[in-house]
């Protein structure tokens, strides 16, 4: 009996063990052809990844190439398009945002191109560029949110504002980039300031059928709500980038910084600047000691944009204030710029001819004595393969 039932259970678990092996064998097949997937995927982005690179450097070559060119078409373009933008900012203040879209979604995509042929390209993971980021979500996504609104105001006309101040941009029509530059700071705080101050739809809210008295948009309950969205909520969403660069620039990309230091980020060329000038920012990320002079330079960052967004609350209260700041602003870049003219571009006209003559000069001697020159270089070779 036993005997039998052991027979009749044999079948069972054969067939289970098989089916328990055709499941198995079934998960490995499925895992490989994931593993296949990805690695195939993966192939692929570095191919995409490295033909874009390349044609990056490619573009950017010949733009250095026709370097003249490029520069009078640049500022015969830029003095029209400033007059242009004039126009519209009393005509239609309601379209400048817009623009600022255009703008942004056309030109950061050929600075890529340029900063990744410079070693640049770890200066678009700065503030400025996540803050652009959130403006275009705000404009083209959540255009009536209020809470939103406030947020980036608070980054336009804080940071990124007071930043076209102090790191001196200059507004120079016959560079591309120093117009970028300029424009990604300022921009920003020109549409939000139409959108707060100047837009017929926000300013019918202001002045509602059958009442006399002004309410504001966004519609503001007290001071608390004021500070909340004006410079708490701001200075966690700032927060979260500074760890954010810090993973990714630091620690991430850390050894690959290390390797090539030609590859510049934002701290890299200030401090740079700063230990060339022995000036009071070299000073300040120097109290700590040389070691910690990443630290430090964070740590007056984060005092700078701590300051700038609250000054952002009378700003925002102020109609008057306001103006005088858009002032302010575009004087700073137009002063900076003519001051980049006469004292900066003829010094860097000098030295380009002079490093350009230095080369036409030995590529004309190589080509006149071409036998000394490989007279000169084989008793070198010829010592190398004898040692």
């Amino acid at each position: 009996m036993e005997a039998a039932m052991k027979e009749a259970m044999d079948p069972m678990e054969e067939g289970k063990s098989s089916s328990f092996q055709r499941v198995k064998q079934g998960v490995e097949d499925r895992s490989k052809r994931v593993a296949k997937t990805k690695e195939i995927i993966s192939k692929q982005a570095k191919q995409t990844k490295q033909i874009l690179s390349k044609q990056a450097v490619k573009i950017a070559k010949q733009a250095e190439e026709h370097e003249k060119f490029i520069n009078k078409v640049t500022h015969f373009l830029s003095v029209l398009g400033s007059g242009g933008f004039c126009f519209l900012l009393g005509a239609r203040p309601q379209d400048i945002p817009y623009v600022y879209c255009v703008f942004f979604v056309t030109f950061v995509p050929l600075r890529w191109i340029y900063y990744r042929f410079k070693k640049w390209h770890y200066y678009l993971l700065d503030f400025c560029y996540y803050a652009n980021t959130i403006f275009l979500f705000d404009l083209l996504l959540y255009p009536k949110n209020e809470k939103f609104f406030m947020i980036c105001f608070s980054f336009a006309e804080g940071p990124l504002a007071w930043a076209l101040i102090v790191w001196r941009c200059s507004l120079v029509f016959s560079s591309v980039d120093k117009i970028i530059s300029v424009l990604i700071h300022l921009l920003p705080g020109l549409a939000f300031f139409t959108i707060r101050w100047w837009n017929p739809t926000t300013f019918a809210a202001m002045h509602p059928e059958g009442t006399s008295s002004r309410v504001s948009w966004p519609y503001v309950e007290n001071k608390l709500y004021l500070w909340t969205w004006l410079f708490l909520v701001p200075l966690s969403v700032y927060t979260i980038w500074q760890i954010l660069y810090f993973l990714i620039v630091n620690v991430l990309r850390g050894q690959r910084l290390l390797r090539d230091p030609e590859v510049m980020t934002s701290y890299r060329e200030l401090s740079k600047k700063a230990k060339k000038a022995n000036n009071l920012w070299w000073q300040l990320s120097g109290l700590l000691g040389d070691q910690n002079r990443l630290l430090m330079f964070i740590v007056l960052q984060a005092i700078f944009t701590v300051a700038t967004m609250a000054l952002t609350v009378p700003i925002f209260l102020s109609y008057e204030i306001s103006i005088v700041f858009q002032i302010l602003k575009i004087s700073a870049s137009v002063w900076n710029g003519g001051s980049f003219l006469l004292d900066v571009m003829p010094r860097q006209v000098i030295l380009k001819e002079k490093l350009k003559s230095e080369r036409d000069a030995v590529a004309q001697s190589q080509q006149e004595h071409p036998v000394e020159n490989q007279n000169m270089t084989k008793p070198e070779n010829s010592s190398e393969e004898e040692s």
